[in-house]
């Protein structure tokens, strides 16, 4: 069955983005020649543009800039209901209000939707009121919600009462890749961890539910060094704190990297930091690629998927969301405990080849996308 799928996201490759952006990158990069897929997303800042990534086409949205992480795109729900009404199916990667704001424009009744869940909205409750009537009418539209974990489903205000529509499949990443170091890679690894004494790193974003802060307090409690890889609006705030800690010149903030020297980095590592704070990390696909590369997790107890990722004293440790003192401690225990270590990330290697494979991830989405256009197309 031949389709033509477009993925509406805020932002995509090039640019530094996160685990949705690899979410999609996975799903569009199946080697299955009947599929027609096309991402339509906003610029952070700048003018229209497209381009071919890895042979998908990408629509780039005019935007002014952005404004607490939303790009302020005004044509952005006039190019989603034009691309839309092309398609076979259109999934929403939420949360994104500019994609639900075109979709008050109704879509052609052959038109099948798909939800994807990433994270719930978790902004100021003015925020959240605004956005609410959109999302409910985007949820109300779609015929299938796909969420990587059943707590979101019982966690989020908004599934609840659309659960009948909800289909809980896992994220997946390419595990040989993260997993698997050639020679010369190897011989890298070795020069790292002379560089750094007690490594332990962290991924993601500069964004404050990252939790970043707190792992810096934490960082102030033990004798082991921080990378963390990413870019984002704390930047600044982040080294200005580590310095009124005086942890600077035990931190090191080295942007975003290429995923290359994020998995020497990864694999030089003692222990990978999942520090974050609030419901908007619904999963943590950096948690997987961690896992792969062979490190014990530190994660912390939101009521989302994230600590059933990493489970607690099975894959890594778990310490309550904001808790500095907690964090430390558990860090610290792996630090100086390798057999514990070891067998942490003996454990979480084997978790992600058993439940978190890209080819588990992708073909149970293909089965959802192929079915849930057949049953729109019967209707």
């Amino acid at each position: 069955m031949s389709l033509k799928i477009l993925h509406a996201y805020k932002s995509y490759r090039p640019d530094p983005t996160g685990g949705v952006a690899e979410a999609i990158s996975t799903l569009v990069s199946a080697d299955a020649p009947h599929l027609d897929n096309r991402i339509l997303i906003a610029r952070s800042c700048g003018l229209s543009r497209r381009f071919v990534d890895n042979g998908v086409a990408v629509r780039a949205v005019s935007s002014l800039g952005t404004f607490r992480s939303l790009p302020i795109a005004p044509g952005y729900a006039f190019a989603f209901t034009r691309e839309a009404r092309r398609a076979d199916l259109v999934v929403h990667h939420a949360p994104f209000p500019l994609t639900d704001l075109g979709l008050t424009f109704p879509l052609p009744k052959r038109v099948a939707l798909i939800v994807h869940w990433h994270a719930d909205v978790v902004r100021s409750r003015l925020v959240v009121n605004l956005v609410s009537p959109l999302l409910r009418h985007s949820l109300d539209r779609a015929d299938r919600i796909i969420v990587p974990h059943d707590s979101i489903i019982q966690n989020s205000s908004f599934l609840r009462e659309f659960s009948r529509k909800c289909v809980v499949v896992p994220y997946g990443i390419d595990v040989a890749y993260w997993a698997d170091l050639t020679n010369q890679e190897r011989r890298q690894v070795r020069e790292l961890r002379k560089r750094y004494h007690r490594l332990i790193v962290s991924t993601g974003r500069l964004v404050p539910y990252k939790g970043y802060d707190v792992l810096l307090r934490a960082l102030q409690q033990i004798d082991a060094t921080l990378v963390i890889i990413g870019n984002g609006p704390m930047r600044r705030e982040l080294l200005k704190l580590a310095k009124d800690l005086h942890v600077n010149d035990r931190f090191n903030l080295i942007g975003h990297q290429e995923r290359n020297n994020m998995k020497l980095i990864l694999h030089a590592a003692q222990v990978f930091a999942f520090s974050s704070v609030s419901a908007a990390e619904s999963f943590g696909i950096a948690q997987l690629e961690a896992m792969a590369a062979g490190l014990p997790i530190v994660n912390t107890a939101l009521p989302t998927a994230v600590p059933h990722v990493a489970r607690h004293e099975i894959e890594g440790l778990t310490v309550p969301p904001g808790d500095a003192n907690a964090l430390a401690s558990a860090l610290a225990k792996l630090l100086n405990n390798e057999e514990l270590a070891m067998r942490f990330g003996r454990a979480g290697r084997i978790r992600v080849e058993e439940k978190f494979s890209h080819a588990n991830f992708r073909s149970s989405i293909m089965r959802i996308y192929e079915e849930t256009v057949l049953r729109r197309r019967s209707t």
